[in-house]
């Protein structure tokens, strides 16, 4: 059985992060909570040989995969656009309140990027990572809902958040489809990942 191993790693924190605004395609950069769980990131990594490391272009991403890769001794492969955040449309930057509540329609928020267009994005750029590396191993640094709305549709489960810098590790094998090992750092019960 030839498994692609994917860490799939979440952004560190931005300011928006912490003032609990959305911030979707909007390019907020890592602050220096961020940059600090960047760097701790790679202990949790260091136990891999990767083959890539790939991140989003998004800036928080780009930068989160370069301390990563730096405190490896690697380089960063590449930036994929497909791996960005999802779009929040008129709803990025806003905090919860009324002016979000008038924008929410079923499903997310009006002008937005759907739930399913955004998992099916994300999920075509994992699948051809997967065939890219087949049997190898890809660090992935995207965006807590790209991420979280992927191995959604990926595993068959809802998966309620994907924490800031830690790791999340996948396997990929082209028959059986995808199985999830570690969840915001904590293993994930095998009857959980079928």
């Amino acid at each position: 059985m030839t498994l692609t191993t994917f860490a799939l790693i979440r952004h560190g924190q931005t300011d928006w992060n912490a003032e609990r605004r959305l911030q979707g395609s909007t390019d907020i950069p890592l602050n220096d909570v961020g940059r600090g769980q960047a760097r701790d990131a790679v202990a949790a990594v260091s136990g891999y040989e990767w083959d890539a490391v790939v991140s989003s272009p998004l800036g928080r991403a780009a930068e989160t995969a370069e301390l990563i890769a730096d405190g490896l001794g690697l380089n960063v492969t590449r930036h994929i656009p497909a791996l960005v955040e999802r779009s929040f449309g008129d709803a990025e930057g806003l905090q919860d309140g009324p002016e979000l509540k008038a924008l929410r329609i079923p499903g997310g928020f009006r002008g937005a990027e759907t739930e399913d267009e955004a998992a099916l994005r994300g999920l075509a750029a994992l699948e051809s990572l997967a065939e890219e590396f087949h049997g190898g191993r890809v660090l992935v640094v995207a965006h807590g809902t790209l991420l979280r709305l992927s191995l959604n549709r990926a595993i068959g489960r809802r998966l309620e958040r994907i924490e800031n810098a830690v790791l999340n590790l996948a396997h990929h094998h082209p028959a059986d489809g995808w199985q999830l090992e570690y969840l915001n750092g904590q293993p994930v019960a095998a009857a959980a990942m079928s």
